[in-house]
């Protein structure tokens, strides 16, 4: 099967614009998990069926702890076959308190040498309330962990601090109210939204977090940390997060919005717009998490999101301190088989 994926389709694939082939298999993906038959048929070849890998974190199970990052299943419609291909979970989302329609195109580009994605997307969803509802009437398999990102709406009426705010807390109140989603993830990091990433530093974090602190929930709730500052910086944002206690960890982390770090840099668009995926995101996010690790790891959740290409890479980040991983350009790259490769070197 990997043999199949690399030589044969994912040539063919690679032809064709990179969003349009996500729009093909996300429809692809949710028709195959419509019927228990197809599902079956999906995870005798991808599905991991070994020794028990399952872990408990923050009190949820994961049966096995590898989760589909943000940003590809962001309308929540592959929850009912994504556990086929040994993923324990995904994070659905970033979703809005408004649907968003995200950037002009192209959202996505794909910089095949340098194994990474120009990610331009803007947020693009349906809004929370669809979502709510789309989960709702889904079909979610035994064991199988859904989260919810959280972000801003990319919008001009989501422009200033208050009204950025209040999206965050709308969207926020109406998944606890809905008792939709096993955990959250407050987005903090989007580099692609209207206005740029207003709540990357320490005071409008703290403004953020507080507003959050007053709805109730009983999930578990981390920050999508970014991962291009300094590690003074980004230990403000963990120090900030601790005066929190419904903040349980960290995603780390999202795009790497440097170009120059392409290995390829002259594959890079001629205006650079959007953040990177992939490789770029791989020694950021491995040295962000050793840190983190080692000053909160004991009282806090980490996940690492970032670079995961291969089993090795895999490996490293739960060296590095990772409780679970998150991907997805490892699984266009490297092909669906990816995630059972990891599950089975576990």
């Amino acid at each position: 099967m990997p043999f199949l994926y690399k030589k044969v389709l994912k040539p063919i694939l690679f032809l064709f614009d990179a969003e349009f082939i996500h729009t093909v298999f996300i429809s692809f993906g949710h028709l195959l998990g419509t019927n228990p038959i197809t599902r079956k048929l999906v995870s005798f070849f991808y599905g991991y069926h070994g020794k028990d890998i399952s872990k408990v974190v923050d009190g949820i199970t994961y049966k096995t702890p590898i989760v589909l990052a943000a940003g590809f299943d962001y309308n929540a419609k592959l929850t009912n076959i994504l556990q086929s291909v040994a993923f324990g979970g995904e994070e659905v989302g970033s979703v809005t308190a408004r649907e968003c329609a995200g950037n002009d195109k192209p959202r996505l580009m794909r910089l095949k040498k340098s194994g990474s994605i120009v990610v331009y997307k803007g947020l693009r969803n349906e809004g929370v309330d669809k979502i709510i509802e789309r989960i709702k009437n889904s079909y979610i398999p035994k064991d199988y962990v859904v989260g919810i990102s959280i972000a801003r709406t990319n919008d001009e009426a989501c422009n200033t601090l208050e009204e950025g705010v209040g999206d965050y807390l709308y969207s926020f109140k109406k998944l606890n109210d809905a008792g939709v989603g096993d955990y959250y993830t407050i987005n903090i990091s989007c580099p692609n939204s209207f206005g740029g990433e207003d709540f990357t530093t320490s005071e409008r974090l703290n403004i953020l977090l507080s507003k959050l602190s007053f709805i109730k929930t009983d999930k578990p709730v981390y920050l999508k940390m970014p991962i291009n500052i300094s590690w003074e910086d980004f230990e403000k944002l963990l120090e900030i997060s601790l005066r929190f206690d419904f903040i349980k960890g960290y995603v780390i982390g999202n795009l790497n919005k440097n170009y120059d770090e392409l290995d390829y840099l002259k594959e890079a668009p001629m205006e650079y717009r959007g953040g990177l995926s992939g490789v770029p995101c791989r020694k950021h996010s491995t040295d962000l998490i050793k840190k983190t690790k080692e000053k909160f790891g004991k009282t806090k959740t980490i996940i690492g999101c970032g670079g995961i290409m291969s089993v090795e890479d895999a490996q490293e980040k739960f060296e590095a301190g990772a409780d679970l991983i998150q991907l997805i350009t490892g699984m266009i790259f490297e092909g669906p088989h990816l995630m059972k490769q990891i599950a089975k070197k576990l």
